[in-house]
């Protein structure tokens, strides 16, 4: 061990009990392993429960020149999960850090800690009678509601862009200081959980996907419940994603569609909640195209399959949901479905009879659209937690005992950002296609209409991390993927720890800006080196 970490130590047991200072080696190499391939190592996990415990644990770093790497509770599951982007990183993990601090019913806000996951916020919410809605995602049930904000996560309801619904930060910067961001800097500020620009420079985007400090407070705004919720699940044959994507635009845009809308090929769909059928395929990779399509029939899955909700009162419901009659009537091969609780109820009665009609198992059905439909209605689960084990032999545990981690799954997440149109869909869907195929994977593909104007398009890379061949060719589809998707101009909107490095060279002005905000707040590259910091190379 070096010196200077030896020392470090010996000043942190100072300031920390016993118990906060983790150095045996099976706990250690639990967070050194992540869903893909790494190196890095962990000599010491430190476990703050108050943010003047950060400061101490930050100032020791810099005296001792020990380099930290900060976690929320270490569920970033096909980026990275727990591992630092350096090798020998003291690890900060914040999960006991877990107080909402703050909560106003009137304003729809709460003022929360790191290790605040998306089933404590729930439940509180439940709890107070609260009549107010979190942005839930599809990630397990104790992710870090601020960890997912912090690296510009998103949902399905109308909060979906989750960074954009936050306010009022507070950082402990590598010097060991604290700063508060927007109003929440000035003394008796009335509007600093209500107003996120506060007054003169905005600092909070320096600390979303940065190294630059570590946010120990955050005010995240929620939803109101709506007064009815319908949602709408829309699926057309493959060739028609770019006709469904120019008919679902103009509705975004003008406000008819306020909701993060979610579209997914076949792949993606039939892997979320099943396992590969080894059996029926005689061990064949990737999975054959027939018994794609003979799953996705009994499934009723078509090729691309959108889902959204319309919220508002029964009066807007229905004519938005004329409108998005009217949008999407010329697709050829179309199937548009709306549920609501009393229809979703009454589903669970029919099933029998429906298949008997129509051949379609509706349990298989309501399995798949069940923790959907529940995520825009801000309620999280663990139910696609198990959708990392698409490629393993054995059956993956319950959903509550899934550790993708644990149990060497394979997955690897890249999301490219891209125009909302029809063309720029498409060219993804054929470059996924081409290199996922190659390399002998399931190109599963969603798309998300996040904002008004854009596609955010999740590719998962799901393989079996017990196989190391399976592995090597996993990381070079990964490689290979992220190269062919920037020459095209289709950038990540965030990276895993095997992209960040990947990217090509910035312009000039802007990585010697960012290096000298580096430099001038953490000389000593002491927070998380490594940490989304622009490659230099050409």
């Amino acid at each position: 061990m070096p010196a200077a970490l030896e020392k470090a130590i010996q000043l942190w047991q100072q300031v920390l009990n016993s118990d906060q200072i983790v150095l045996d080696r099976e706990t250690l190499a639990q967070y050194e392993t992540a869903t893909y391939k790494t190196s890095q190592t962990i000599p010491v996990i430190l476990r703050p429960q108050t943010r003047e415990q950060v400061q101490d644990i930050v100032r020791i770093a810099t005296q001792c020149e020990t380099p930290l790497y900060p976690i929320s509770t270490g569920k970033n599951l096909g980026y990275g999960s727990a591992v630092p982007t350096a090798n020998g990183c003291v690890l900060i993990d914040l999960r006991a850090m877990n107080r909402i601090l703050k909560f106003d019913k009137d304003l729809a806000y709460v003022t929360l800690e790191p290790g605040v996951t998306q089933q404590q916020l729930y439940d509180f919410l439940l709890a107070e009678k609260s009549g107010l809605w979190i942005d839930a995602t599809g990630a397990p049930v104790d992710t870090s509601i601020m960890g997912n904000t912090l690296e510009r996560g998103f949902g399905h309801t109308r909060y979906g862009d989750h960074f954009r619904n936050v306010s009022g930060l507070e950082v402990v910067l590598p010097n060991g200081d604290c700063i508060h961001t927007g109003f929440a800097r000035y003394p008796s500020a009335t509007a600093s959980e209500v107003y996120q620009w506060g007054v003169g420079p905005y600092l909070d985007g320096l600390f979303s996907q940065s190294n630059f400090g570590i946010v120990t407070q955050m005010t995240v705004w929620l939803m109101p419940e709506p007064d009815y919720m319908q949602a709408f699940f829309c699926s057309v044959d493959k060739d028609n994603l770019g006709a469904l994507v120019e008919a679902l635009r103009p509705l975004r845009l003008d406000g008819t569609l306020k909701s993060a809308m979610h579209i997914v090929n076949t792949d993606k769909a039939i892997s979320a909640f099943g396992q590969y059928p080894w059996s029926e395929t005689n061990g064949v990779t990737p999975l054959p195209r027939d018994w794609l399509t003979r799953k996705s029939k009994e499934m009723n899955v078509g090729g691309w399959n959108a889902s959204g909700a319309l919220y508002g009162t029964r009066a807007e419901v229905a004519s938005a949901r004329r409108k998005l009659k009217r949008a999407l009537s010329h697709l050829k091969s179309k199937r548009l479905n709306f549920l609501d609780d009393t229809t979703f109820k009454l589903s669970k009665y029919i099933r029998i009879p429906y298949k008997w009609l129509t051949g379609v198992d509706l349990d298989q059905v309501l399995e798949l659209v069940a923790p959907i439909y529940n995520l825009k209605r801000g309620i999280p689960s663990n139910a696609f937690l198990p959708s990392a084990y698409w490629r393993k032999k054995k059956p993956p545990p319950s959903a509550d005992q899934a550790d993708p981690n644990r149990d060497r799954c394979g997955l690897l997440w890249l999301a490219p950002i891209a125009p909302m149109t029809g063309e720029h869909a498409t060219i993804i869907e054929s470059i996924v296609e081409e290199t996922l195929f190659h390399y002998g994977f399931e190109p599963a593909i969603s798309m998300t209409l996040l904002t008004e104007r854009c596609i955010d398009s999740v590719i998962s890379i799901t393989y079996d991390r017990d196989i190391p061949e399976e592995e090597d060719r996993a990381l070079q589809c990964h490689d290979e993927l992220l190269k062919k998707l920037i020459a095209k101009g289709y950038y990540p909107y965030r990276l895993s720890t095997r992209a960040m490095g990947q990217l090509p060279a910035p312009e000039a002005s802007y990585s010697a800006m960012i290096d000298k905000i580096k430099e001038s707040i953490d000389p000593a590259r002491i927070i998380a080196p490594g940490r989304y910091e622009e490659n230099k190379n050409d």
